[in-house]
């Protein structure tokens, strides 16, 4: 089996964690508890961007290639990430993880959820490997013009962590024009919410992945959502979707 190469975050970033550790975390929770998304500014410098998407052709890298219209998943293309994830990656996804399971946590006990996630997300992995859930799950994807991503959730197994990021990798009017990033909401009893976040390069969404807590007049109640990407009307964009929990 190929060994994909390790990608180094450029000096820009020395450390990702630290970068990861200074945005406005109080601001991104309160949004996310308003919302079920919030916008992290400037998560990624333009060359890590750039190094990031040009992994896609080189197959060594990854562990899987769909094409999105052979499953009515929309049209384009994505690839799944083989361990040992690229450096940049693999920093990723634990400093992400530290600041949203606090999140979770609290989500999951408005909703009077039972489970609970550790500090750590080594911890949280070892829990998914232990239940047979073994394959990375992040990923780049590729759209070209006339692609789009349906309404999803990622589910991928039993342990599903209920937040993911989606990082844009490419320039907006630049590299591409349409390609929106949708979320919808389903409210008990009462027609969708649909939530389109702008994004620039670099920049990364973090959102629900399957439901989350709303206060309403008569308690806490969930909401449903589902996440998608317009039509790509010209260029091409990649994306990384970064998901904490490994599927099976």
């Amino acid at each position: 089996m190929a060994i994909a190469k390790r990608v180094s975050a450029p000096d820009s970033v020395p450390n990702l964690a630290d970068h990861v550790d200074a945005l406005d975390w109080p601001q991104i929770t309160a949004e996310l508890d308003t919302q079920g998304c919030a916008v992290l500014k400037n998560l990624l410098t333009p060359d890590q961007c750039r190094a990031l998407a040009a992994l896609y052709p080189d197959d060594a890298h990854f562990r899987s290639r769909i094409v999105m219209g052979r499953h009515g998943f929309g049209r384009g293309e994505y690839k799944y990430f083989a361990y040992p994830l690229p450096d940049l990656i693999a920093q990723l996804r634990p400093a992400l993880y530290a600041h949203l399971q606090a999140v979770a946590n609290r989500w999951n006990e408005a909703m009077g959820i039972d489970i609970r996630y550790p500090a750590a997300h080594a911890a949280f992995l070892k829990r998914c490997h232990d239940a047979g859930q073994t394959r990375p799950t992040p990923l780049l994807l590729q759209y070209e013009a006339g692609d789009y991503n349906c309404l999803h959730q990622d589910l991928y197994g039993e342990h599903v962590f209920p937040l993911q990021v989606a990082i844009l990798l490419s320039e907006p009017g630049r590299d591409f024009t349409g390609g929106e990033f949708v979320l919808t909401e389903q409210r008990p009893r009462m027609q969708s919410r649909a939530e389109v976040v702008p994004l620039a390069q670099g920049d990364a969404v973090a959102f629900a992945v399957h439901h989350r807590p709303v206060q309403g007049t008569r308690g806490t109640y969930r909401v449903n959502l589902r996440h998608g990407v317009s039509r790509i009307r010209s260029g091409r964009r990649h994306t990384l979707g970064v998901i904490f929990h490994d599927a099976k």
